[in-house]
This record gives structure tokens, sequence and C-alpha cells, in this order.
């Protein structure tokens, strides 16, 4: 295997490689106020053909973008391609061995703009999983793959 440090992706081509391949999002933080970026991020990639999958325990029951909110990554059906995260830096190691103890790998961890921990995604990219760090999805989608 590659380098720990070749698997967090900082480069538009590595990005773009994330948001083309991947069909469904796991959102650890989702939110059901439009005004949040947990709410409205999901929402623009479920509206260009992203199945999004909302987790968040103080939510769970609620519906956010037609799909129930779940309270942990173990409780969805299976494995999705990309797990979007939107919760403080500081819970991030705890999100990464929650990761690590599922029985499937998503293809990569997306750490939203502003959250950054470079402890959790050195955990996560020393097991196989390409990371990245401080960018938000839906920008970087619109900068690299248009609005469409």
């Amino acid at each position: 295997m590659s380098e720990w440090t070749e698997l967090v992706v900082d480069d538009d081509a590595g990005l773009r490689a994330i948001l083309r391949t991947a069909k469904s999002v796991a959102v650890i933080g989702a939110k059901i106020g439009a005004h949040e970026p947990a709410y409205y991020v999901p929402a623009y990639l479920a509206a260009r053909g992203y199945q999004i999958y909302p987790v968040n325990p103080k939510l769970v029951g609620e519906t956010i973008h037609g799909v129930r909110v779940v309270v942990s990554l173990a409780e969805l059906a299976g494995a999705v391609d990309v797990i979007e995260v939107f919760r403080r830096p500081q819970f991030l190691p705890g999100h990464a061995s929650e990761i690590l103890g599922l029985r499937w790998r998503p293809q990569a961890v997306w750490f939203q703009l502003g959250i950054r921990n470079d402890a959790a995604a050195e955990a996560l990219a020393r097991a196989g999983i390409k990371v990245v760090q401080d960018r938000c999805m839906m920008p970087e989608h619109r900068r690299l793959l248009g609005a469409a």
C-alpha cells in the first residue's frame, strides 16, 4: 500500500475523483434547519444525484432529504462511498474510531470547511481511507464539476 499521507487529499484531481465516483454520502451531524450548512450542503448534493444518509443521535426518527435519520453509522443499511462530517474537531477522533470499527470502509471521509484534526485524518488514512480536511463539498463540487 502507498504511504498514508498520499491518502490525505488536497489537490483538485483527488477531490474531483472523489466527487465523480461517489454515489452515496452519510452525513454525520446532519441538521434539519434549512439555514444550517449541515442541511443545505447535503441538499445540494442530493439535488445532484447523491444518495444522502443523515446521521445525528439528537434527530433519530426525523426525516431529512427524504431519509430517516439514524443514530450512528453502524445503523446504516449498508456501506456508503463518502462520510461527510459536520462536527467540531475535538469529536473527530471518536468518529474516526467509529468509522474504523465498521464492517465496511468508505472510499473517503470528508471533514467540512473549518474542520480539521490531523490525528483523526492519519488514523483513517493509515487504514486506507482517503481523507479531505477543511473543505466544503458544495463549492468544491461547483468548482470542479459544475453546478449541473
